[in-house]
């Protein structure tokens, strides 16, 4: 007998999955392990702000915690730019490297 016709193998060789199928597969799993945002109170605000102003200011080293759904992570490095229109900074984290932060992915802020 053939291969096809034994354990399985019609339909072992025949398997497939469309693209749709592998985001919506993707889109679940990412969404079951999302976590969510901590609230933070007006001091802590304050707190956060008088750092990355000290940061702007004196160009002090600063270490960020920036909230994702997925995964939090810690950058350092220099804030350069502090633009209050768009509520986001730019921190200078390499001397060509930089990433735009909006203000409410911050979760807390040291030197």
């Amino acid at each position: 007998m053939s291969k096809k016709l034994t354990d399985n193998g019609l339909f072992d060789s025949s398997r497939m999955m469309l693209p749709q199928h592998r985001t919506a597969i993707l889109a679940y799993q990412m969404g079951v392990k999302s976590e969510t945002k901590p609230t933070i109170d007006e001091q802590q605000w304050q707190l956060i702000g008088q750092v990355l102003q000290d940061s702007f200011n004196e160009h002090i080293k600063v270490t960020l915690t920036v909230f994702d759904p997925f995964h939090t992570r810690d950058l350092t490095g220099f804030v350069t730019v502090i633009n209050t229109f768009r509520k986001e900074i730019k921190l200078s984290i390499a001397q060509n490297e930089w990433e735009w932060i909006k203000f409410g992915d911050i979760i807390a802020a040291s030197t």
